[in-house]
């Protein structure tokens, strides 16, 4: 299988946070990572992987020949989730003879890319012993129905405006909706539990559509959820292929980070911190040791980069515009929206030379503030010298985005340079 076609299988594999980290235990598990629970003791584990919800973190700890106790951190930081539609506690709903689903806007989708679309149900489910099973019902349940334009007239001219409570309903069948029946029938479909004994879920939409190359060169990318799982498979990929160095080698692919990643799975959270110390402790460091690692140690904080768009180019500051297919876009914020600093500049573009890879930079219009990433929570949690990156993209945010074939691969190559230095 091509990188490429594994990167096609993992984002069609991931509709949802939870099954973004199921699709990484794969590749980790089949090249010899295992997994330890938080409550363990870590001190053999030479590689293995921590799992919080839908965040996951893994390591390969340094060659046995390497100088252990102050050790660096090398970490690749992503995140598993994307904008989208989750369902609500209570999701039965409906009107005027129509079964509707309650759902709240999760993160800053682009809510009209949401619209007449065949929409499924994943996530995870959790039974009243604490118990939890993915979901993934890959077929057309839903469907978010917009305003026909005989009603709407001036639509074009106006714009499409979507009120987020009154107009995101969709719909999933006809006739009057009756409390606790789509959990019954998530139940049914899934065969895993009976609908009483559901006591929970996480469950969001996502669009059908699988991931495909398009283009008449087959040069771009089209799929859902691009932002961020083409960081987390990159990340994957280049923590798979890595052999043991004088660092420890981490990805961390956090939960939450489209709401502020302030959750006990995101960012924000003590996780990754907790990891690095146990890891340092395993190898018989002490807490002296630890603080000075952090002091050697750096992160790559990968999450997509805006592609200049043709239609609009006036929205893109000159001379900072990525292109597809040109290599992956070091993203530099003066107000430090992007954790990137000169010298984490010059550690990122040094791994892109070394790995044969073309690299970009990402500037903001002033006028136009740009959104932020893991990268700064990263730094400031832990001091540690960051950069930013990512993959140069189109349509962020929608329900289905669009990238270069390219990037997501180079990123992966400049990834396992980044750890193999």
């Amino acid at each position: 299988m091509s990188q490429l076609d594994d990167l096609i299988a993992y984002l069609d594999a991931s509709p949802s946070p939870h099954h973004a980290v199921a699709s990484t235990v794969t590749r980790l598990e089949r090249a010899g990572f295992t997994r330890v629970a938080e409550g363990d003791d870590w001190t053999t584990s030479a590689s293995g992987y921590v799992i919080r919800a839908g965040a996951l973190i893994a390591w390969m700890q340094p060659a046995s020949t390497a100088p252990r106790p102050r050790a660096p951190f090398r970490i690749v930081g992503a995140h598993t989730d994307s904008p989208g539609l989750r369902l609500k506690p209570r999701p039965d709903a409906g009107s005027s003879g129509w079964k509707q689903l309650a759902v709240e806007v999760y993160g800053g989708a682009l809510l009209n890319s949401w619209l007449d679309r065949d929409l499924g149900i994943a996530g995870c489910v959790v039974d009243r012993s604490g118990g939890e099973f993915l979901v993934d019902l890959r077929e057309p349940i839903a469907r978010v129905p917009q305003l026909a334009i005989h009603l709407d007239r001036d639509v074009n001219e106006r714009g499409l405006v979507l009120d987020k409570q009154q107009h995101l309903s969709p719909v999933w069948g006809t006739g009057a909706p009756r409390p606790g029946e789509f959990i019954e029938f998530v139940a049914q479909q899934t065969g895993v539990l009976a609908a009483g004994d559901i006591a929970g879920w996480d469950l969001c939409l996502f669009d059908l559509t699988p991931a495909a190359v398009i283009g008449a060169d087959a040069s771009l990318l089209a799929s859902g959820r691009l932002d961020n799982l083409v960081s987390c498979w990159a990340a994957t990929t280049a923590l798979c292929g890595a052999r043991p160095s004088s660092a420890t080698q981490v990805i961390a692919l956090f939960d939450h980070e489209e709401v502020g990643s302030e959750s006990t799975s995101g960012a924000a959270s003590p996780l990754l911190e907790h990891v690095l110390e146990r890891l340092s402790l395993a190898r018989g460091a002490t807490r002296d040791d630890y603080l000075r690692a952090l002091t050697a140690s750096s992160c790559i904080s990968a999450d997509n980069a805006h592609a200049v768009h043709p239609n609009y180019p006036e929205r893109h500051e000159p001379g900072h515009r990525p292109m597809v297919n040109e290599g992956p876009a070091i993203k530099v914020n003066a107000n430090q929206r992007y954790a990137t600093s000169a010298r984490t500049s010059v550690l990122f573009e040094q791994c892109c030379a070394s790995a044969g890879v073309p690299v970009q930079s990402f500037v903001s219009r002033n006028n136009m503030p740009c959104g932020s990433t893991i990268g700064p929570i990263t730094a400031t949690r832990l001091g540690i010298a960051t950069v930013d990156v990512g993959v140069p993209q189109l349509s962020m945010h929608s329900a289905r985005e669009l990238c270069g074939t390219q990037d997501p691969i180079w990123l992966a190559r400049a990834l396992s340079a980044y750890f193999a230095g």
